[in-house]
């Protein structure tokens, strides 16, 4: 195993350190610049229940043809990248329908204090919080996915990366 830090060999069992607020696993010489870490306990693994003699109970094997599950991450459901003026949609939105802060909280069922936060920028919404805004002010805060012509377009105007490669491609 490497240590996090200085990328030598640990040798021995390796330190569990927080150096800046982040967790690393370091060599001896390294657990010196930053503040040792109590090992965390797995708290999954559950101990098989005991049958009347003592023994732990025979466990059921899973399934052979059961497919894996797959863990989600939430950039899964994020359907795009959310506009840089959010803030500004938000306010006009709302301000053209009629609504104060608190309206608009209390018609979200959210509080007004994270409305607030929203419309000065100082808060990016979350995916619920951005639906609930988007259909109750009838406004749209992701940006729309380029489609394939779109894409077509920009990659004329700038190269991108991949596009060098089919260029040279070509070339040769």
């Amino acid at each position: 195993m490497q240590c996090e830090m200085c990328g030598e060999e640990i040798r021995g069992p390796p330190k569990l350190v927080r150096v800046e607020g982040a967790e690393l696993s370091v060599c001896g010489r390294c657990g010196r610049f930053g503040t040792e870490v109590q090992q965390v306990r797995r708290t999954d693994i559950r101990t098989p229940p005991r049958v009347p003699g003592g023994r732990p109970a025979p466990v059921p094997a899973p399934a052979a043809n059961a497919p894996a599950r797959k863990k989600r991450d939430m950039f899964d459901f994020i359907e795009g990248d959310i506009v840089d003026d959010y803030a500004a949609r938000i306010r006009r939105a709302r301000e053209a329908k009629g609504l104060s802060q608190k309206d608009l909280a209390m018609q979200l069922m959210e509080k007004e204090h994270l409305i607030r936060k929203i419309e000065n920028s100082e808060l990016i919404p979350e995916e619920g919080v951005r639906r609930k805004l988007e259909k109750a002010l009838g406004i749209r805060l992701i940006d729309a996915p380029v489609t394939g012509s779109e894409k077509k377009a920009a990659s004329v105007l700038a190269p991108t990366l991949g596009d060098l490669t089919v260029i040279r491609k070509a070339k040769k």
